[in-house]
């Protein structure tokens, strides 16, 4: 007796909830037909695409955007922000930016050596051995706070000097470089450099030669 009392409880609300239900699914279908109801799908046509079709890896996004503004994908580098980049104001800390820019302008340093002479002439240009890239100056630019937890994607481009420039240093040459946050989906700090193709056998600046000139200006966008 007591689990037909138990049934009798159950049984009508769940028939409500099935007739409210059915109600639901028969004035949605109703309002698809209705050609005055803005969800009113015309015969023959499909819905709208599911909110989640279509959508673009945040990584991929970041690397598209960096390629349409001219910066060399063998120099991306995917940077997770970690809990100790932040300091006591509570984003990560402007310091830490100069290691972010370094690691890219590594990586990219090491593919101009592949480039320029397969792997043994990358290692040696990370490692100071005959000519490679010394760094003369920086200046980074701060456009916005990061926080964790975040990814930043970090390239860079060569900075073609302008026909009218008159230079007579073949040595220096400068690049700039942006880093992109995957979770704000915007530029976040900037940094324009100026390096030097130095030997380090003979310790001194020199000419790297149109050779190495041309492998660096076809990096890129060089706008």
């Amino acid at each position: 007796m007591q689990l037909l009392r138990c049934c009798r409880r159950t049984i009508p609300t769940s028939f409500n909830a099935l007739r409210t239900r059915h109600k639901t699914i028969s004035a949605l279908q109703a309002a698809f037909r209705d050609p005055s109801s803005p969800f009113h799908i015309p015969p023959g046509t499909n819905g709208p695409a599911s909110p989640d079709e279509g959508t673009i890896d945040p990584l991929e996004e970041a690397q598209q955007k960096l390629m349409d503004a001219g910066f060399d994908p063998a120099s991306f580098w995917e940077q997770r922000i970690v809990w100790g980049d932040q300091d006591s104001f509570q984003h990560v800390n402007n310091v830490r930016y100069i290691r972010f820019f370094e690691s890219s302008r590594i990586k990219w340093m090491m593919s101009l050596g592949h480039e320029l002479g397969g792997p043994s002439k990358a290692e040696a240009m990370i490692k100071g051995q005959g000519v490679s890239l010394i760094l003369k100056s920086i200046d980074v630019r701060f456009r916005r706070p990061v926080t964790y937890p975040d990814t930043l994607l970090v390239g860079y481009r060569p900075k073609h000097p302008s026909p009218s420039a008159e230079t007579h240093d073949h040595a220096t040459f400068n690049v700039t470089a942006s880093a992109y946050s995957l979770s704000q989906r915007a530029i976040v700090a900037t940094s324009n450099e100026a390096l030097v193709w130095y030997d380090y056998d003979q310790l001194q600046k020199c000419d790297p030669g149109d050779k190495v000139r041309s492998v660096v200006w076809g990096r890129g966008n060089n706008s």
